[in-house]
Order: structure tokens, then sequence, then C-alpha cells
């Protein structure tokens, strides 16, 4: 199994400590294509690439991956982009987000994704986890 994971990066990483807690259950199911997005030295990592580099890069796993899992609570157009391409692909995807976050009605009303909210991180991740067990198959 192949997983995308779309994180912000660039509109803030206040989120870290969820996507490396992600990261650790997707790895347990499959590969993760894009591990350093859950990486605290993601800029130094990205020093090298061009955006038109990055840019083909992701398009490219994200037509490789089996499912986009996106942490959405923090607004990132870069990650609203991925989840509308993954779902251009038909694409499974999964988008995870803080209940005290006002997430898009695009995200929350498209019934092509499913969301899992949380206020509890270890809540999430066993919620994820039974999710996965349950796509994996």
């Amino acid at each position: 199994m192949k997983f995308y994971f779309a994180g912000s990066i660039r509109s803030g990483r206040n989120k870290l400590n969820v996507f490396i807690e992600i990261n650790k259950i997707l790895n347990k199911y499959g590969n993760v294509l894009d591990k350093h997005v859950a990486s605290p030295n993601v800029f130094e990592i990205e020093k090298n690439n061009s955006e038109e580099d990055i840019y083909i890069r992701d398009i490219n796993w994200i037509k490789e991956c089996d499912i986009l899992v996106a942490e959405a609570s923090t607004p990132s157009l870069g990650v609203g982009y991925e989840i509308a391409y993954a779902e251009s692909l038909n694409k499974q995807i999964i988008c995870i987000y803080d209940e005290n976050t006002n997430l898009t009605a695009m995200i929350r009303g498209n019934k092509n994704i499913k969301l899992i909210k949380y206020n509890d991180i270890d809540n999430m991740l066993y919620e994820l986890e039974a999710l996965l067990k349950e796509l994996v198959k």
C-alpha cells in the first residue's frame, strides 16, 4: 500500500507532532511516499528542489499512491490542491482535522472523503488505524 501524506508546510507547521504520529501509523500499513512532510527539517530537505521539481514530484506521487491522507487543520492551498487532484484521479482520501478547526464545507460536504475529526490525538490514531485496517484488506 502506498500513501501520500498531505500536510501544511509553508502555511504553518503547528501540527508537526500530529504529522509525525500519523506517519508512524501509515508506515505500519505501507510506504509513505513523501515522508519528508512529517520531518522537522522539511525546509532543509527541500532547499535544493525548485518549485517546479516539487510540483512534478508530488503530482507523480499522488498518481502513484493508493490512498491520500491529509491533515487539514491548518488552512493550506497546497493541501487543498492535493486533495482535489487525488479526487480527480479517483483516489481514496482520508482527511483528518482538529475539531477546533473551521474545516471548509468543500471537504466536509464531500462524500468521497473519509473524515476523522479529533480533539485527542490518541483517539484519532486509533480511528485512523481502524479505517486503514478496513481499507487495506
